[in-house]
């Protein structure tokens, strides 16, 4: 993903809106919250306040685009990474939204075509990541910017991740951790069988990245936007979509920008 710098948000209180996911931990810690403190509705709101892990982080993000109702989100971890999210406290909330750092992030766009002639167009936040759907290996031819760069890629799959995305599933397949605002995107191959030796690009954000799958009827491949996934797809176009931009809030002393450098030297 790309960003801004992060800034000071420092200004007159907020009108908070809270969603939180459905786990105990999340339902308990939204029941402490609104005894505390007065909420809006999120499409009334200033800022939208997240309990639950990146998964539901991600839900309430692809929720508001979605519904074209676009606010500040700033999470607080009760799942089990949290790598998006806030330390869970209960005190000093107005406090910490006067302090927090804010980070505008772009999705990238997917464009898909199936082998049925249907087309599909979904927002990720993450990473778009095309999947085997059988136990063959996916055969992908891949383009960039309308250059067929690797005629014939034989893996179990490949994906296109933000830099705000690079630290998850894009760094367990041992793609590049990308700092916010290098204005690049990263080109991971999942398990690749051919070519044995390429372990994936960094892009600019710029570049339009295609993949067409070879023979998908004999070997089916499902393309996935952070969350949602489209069945045999034959044409997949990612992009970044400049037009849209989100703002995750963080605590000035653990923001987005910190954590995603700090993850270069994790053990």
């Amino acid at each position: 993903m790309s960003d801004t710098r992060g800034r000071d948000t420092r200004q007159e209180p907020r009108r908070m809106a809270l969603v939180a996911s459905p786990t105990p931990a999340a339902q308990a810690a939204e029941a402490e919250l609104r005894q505390r403190y007065e909420f809006v509705s999120p499409g009334e709101a200033d800022v939208v306040i997240a309990l639950g892990g990146d998964g539901f982080m991600l839900q309430s993000l692809h929720s508001m685009l979605d519904q074209h109702r676009i606010r500040p989100v700033f999470g607080m971890n009760l799942g089990t990474v949290g790598f998006l999210m806030n330390e869970w406290r209960l005190d000093a909330l107005s406090d910490r939204l006067a302090r927090a750092r804010a980070f505008q992030v772009a999705p990238l766009r997917m464009e898909v075509e199936t082998i049925d002639g249907e087309r599909f167009t979904s927002p990720a936040i993450n990473e778009v990541s095309l999947l085997r759907e059988t136990r063959q290996t996916a055969w992908v031819e891949v383009s960039v910017d309308n250059r067929v760069v690797l005629p014939e890629l034989v893996c179990d799959g490949v994906l296109v991740a933000t830099a705000a995305g690079s630290t998850a599933y894009n760094l367990s397949a041992q793609g590049p951790i990308l700092p916010l605002g290098s204005g690049l995107v990263a080109l991971t191959p999942i398990s690749a069988f051919r070519p044995r030796r390429w372990r994936g690009a960094i892009l600019p954000e710029t570049a339009r990245v295609s993949f067409r799958v070879i023979d998908p009827a004999k070997r089916p491949v499902s393309a996935v936007a952070d969350q949602r996934e489209i069945r045999d797809v034959s044409v997949v176009t990612v992009s970044m979509d400049r037009a849209i931009a989100l703002t995750l809030m963080f605590d000035p002393e653990h923001a987005l920008d910190d954590r995603i450098t700090m993850e270069q030297f994790a053990v």
